[in-house]
């Protein structure tokens, strides 16, 4: 399964370390599916954003995620990607750029032909195969239709999604140089938030969340307080909730944190395990 790692300190840059997989010659890891890419995105002080990703078709290939990437930003982006589609390639690693937004996925949605009919012109911003990509052009496209507000515009994509295609699972994060927003829809794959208070839950303690792929490391998110959304709970702070199936969580460049139900049934056409492709299937299944 796709992981997902998604970080606010808005307004504040903070310096961040991260392995996109963590522990790599452990025993542990090596009994673990190799993934099949990983990928970074942050944002310069100037505010353009900066995309670091890899697919990872062969085991020496993961020392590009092995290493420490240190980094500066108000938030972060991380993902390690299990494909569902599209073949190894940077074109369909995560996460993806457009418009100075980046954007990550995890999940399956079918129907890419309706998909592709409904993006109209704004199919030009699909550079990859996979449904990921698209999901994120119709998002831009409807934030463009509302007048560049992206939560109306998330909003109206995903509930275009839930009444037309089939979905298995439509879990995201987004994220400018100031905002984060993420959704989990529907119930298939968990999803977390911590509001995580300086120095974390026993005060003074400088961020080290670590998943089974991932590592993140901060220093100054000793004195500042953060929020962090990620696929599994990271540490042992007993403040981690998991989002409500249709639930859209939006993170500001003040650290407020709002949050609301956007799709309170399932997806009209909604998959199970079974009506997935062997590879997809694979990629969703829980590690």
């Amino acid at each position: 399964m796709c992981r997902l790692f998604g970080l606010s300190a808005a307004p504040h840059r903070v310096r961040a370390t991260f392995w996109l997989l963590d522990a790599p010659d452990s025993l542990e890891t090596q009994s673990h599916k190799q993934p099949d890419g990983t990928g970074l995105g942050t944002y310069r002080a100037d505010g353009s954003a900066r995309v670091e990703k890899q697919p990872i078709a062969a085991y020496e290939d993961a020392a590009f995620a092995r290493e420490a990437r240190y980094r500066e930003s108000a938030t972060f982006l991380a993902h390690v990607r299990h494909a569902s589609t599209g073949g190894l390639d940077v074109r369909n690693t995560h996460p993806f750029e457009q418009h100075g937004r980046l954007f990550a996925h995890n999940g399956v949605v079918h129907g890419l032909d309706a998909l592709d009919a409904e993006l109209g012109d704004y199919r030009k911003l699909v550079g990859g195969e996979t449904d990921s990509e698209r999901v994120f052009a119709l998002i831009t496209q409807r934030v463009d239709r509302n007048g560049g507000d992206v939560t109306a515009g998330l909003v109206d994509a995903v509930r275009w999604i839930a009444d037309n295609i089939p979905v298995y699972a439509l879990n995201v994060l987004l994220t400018t140089p100031t905002d984060l927003w993420a959704l989990r829809y529907p119930q298939t794959h968990h999803l977390y938030v911590l509001q995580r208070h300086s120095g974390g839950h026993h005060g003074g303690r400088h961020l080290d969340h670590a998943s089974r792929t991932l590592r993140v490391r901060s220093a100054e998110l000793a004195e500042r307080h953060s929020v962090i959304v990620a696929s599994e709970r990271m540490d042992e702070n007993p403040d981690w909730r998991e989002l409500a199936p249709g639930e859209l969580l939006h993170v500001d460049g003040q650290l407020r944190v709002r949050s609301r139900i956007v799709l309170d049934s399932a997806p009209r056409h909604l998959l199970s395990h079974a009506d997935l492709s062997p590879r997809a299937a694979a990629s969703q299944a829980a590690e």
